[in-house]
């Protein structure tokens, strides 16, 4: 059932189907369509005074407005407090937070087994004279950090490792000591886990993995609480010109009203996958949140809905490892997840993930579960030889 919000906003009550497949859509316009196609419009007509909602197309565009609607309906359903600003990249909507929350002097605290660019940004923090502290995502280990901190940043489940931490315990200890706290929601996405809900500032996540879901998208956002932080990140954004084009966030937007049917796929196939790789002599490492024996479980099944589709194994050689990926037939070697159709990598094979070699990363997609599994386990078999 739609709410008669204005915004065409739907109840908290509904279910995570109802919510992605209505999320964002404007109120009903006869002879209109339901999910209004791409606005390309770099300027809009603006006589007299510069007052209204589209004014240039860096600040902001309609595309862009039925999306944020969108991805904040699934980040905090029913919250009207809630600020989405969507970006051209996860790393620009990363990017924005950092660089409009933090000034010389300050201090951040981030994962230190977090995405694989978070070096980089590191390195760019500190030019600009801030001091970053890092700690591993398991056991809370950040929440020794924070004294003094401006900004505490999250990646729970961490990618690639997928450890996980307590984003409530976190929250509460941040905001005691004044900071602010993001999350990284990518691997998770709204359907796993509402950042925001448990305590967060910022829910941040690059929209170019599960939320898209097909690989043909390059997008970020950023949901927030607090509207003068907000306003600081939409000021980056206007700043910086990190925007993404009107036909990426059509695309996002189509997209997300799938993303009940391929999260839930995707997720029920993914711990079928990890229970059948648990049996295997040659597996080392496994690691999946939804798995009982999992080091993750406890705090994962506390604060997530769904445990995501991302599975980590190591085998006992990178040439094992190369040979099991080269003889997949239904797994793409690819640098992402959250896809309809699976992919893998040798993660070791970028530089910047402190894991070892033969170190697997695979995304689950919507195959059928039997013949993921199937093409999994013989491909293992094979490259044992």
């Amino acid at each position: 059932m739609t709410d008669s919000a204005a915004d065409g906003g739907i109840r908290s009550g509904v279910g995570d189907g109802t919510r992605a497949v209505r999320a964002g859509l404007p109120e009903p316009v006869k002879y209109e369509p339901t999910l209004p196609g791409p606005v390309f419009a770099a300027h809009f007509h603006l006589p007299g005074e510069a007052t209204g909602p589209y004014k240039y197309g860096r600040d902001e565009n309609p595309t862009w407005t039925h999306l944020e609607h969108a991805i904040g309906e699934l980040e905090a359903p029913g919250h009207d407090g809630v600020e989405t600003l969507v970006f051209a990249s996860g790393m620009a909507a990363i990017s924005s937070v950092l660089f409009s929350q933090l000034r010389a002097g300050d201090a951040v605290v981030l994962p230190d087994d977090g995405y694989q660019v978070l070096p980089l940004v590191r390195e760019q923090l500190e030019a600009y004279g801030i001091e970053v502290r890092t700690a591993p995502t398991g056991g809370d280990a950040q929440v020794d950090l924070l004294d003094g901190a401006k900004l505490l940043w999250l990646e729970t489940p961490s990618n690639p490792g997928l450890d996980v931490c307590d984003v409530r315990r976190l929250a509460e200890a941040a905001h005691t000591r004044g900071a602010l706290v993001a999350v990284d929601n990518t691997l998770a996405s709204p359907l796993g886990q509402r950042p925001l809900e448990l305590g967060a500032d910022f829910a941040v996540a690059s929209g170019t993995k599960q939320l898209t879901g097909h690989g043909d998208v390059l997008l970020g956002y950023v949901a927030g609480t607090d509207a003068g932080a907000m306003a600081a990140v939409r000021r980056w954004r206007k700043v910086v010109g990190a925007i993404p084009g009107p036909m990426e966030a059509w695309l996002a937007h189509r997209s997300i009203a799938t993303l009940q049917l391929r999260v839930d796929r995707q997720n029920a196939t993914a711990l079928t996958l990890a229970q059948a790789l648990r049996e295997r002599v040659d597996v080392t490492g496994l690691r999946y949140p939804g798995l009982p024996d999992d080091p993750s479980y406890k705090i994962a099944s506390q604060q997530m809905r769904r445990y995501g589709c991302v599975v980590s194994f190591t085998l006992p050689t990178r040439a094992r490892a190369e040979r099991f990926l080269d003889a997949l037939r239904l797994v793409d070697d690819a640098t992402s997840f959250g896809g309809v159709r699976s992919t893998a990598e040798r993660r070791g094979r970028w530089g910047g993930d402190a894991v070892p070699e033969g170190f697997v990363r695979l995304s689950v997609g919507a195959e059928d579960p039997e013949d993921l599994v199937a093409d999994v386990l013989r491909s293992l078999d094979e490259s044992a030889r």
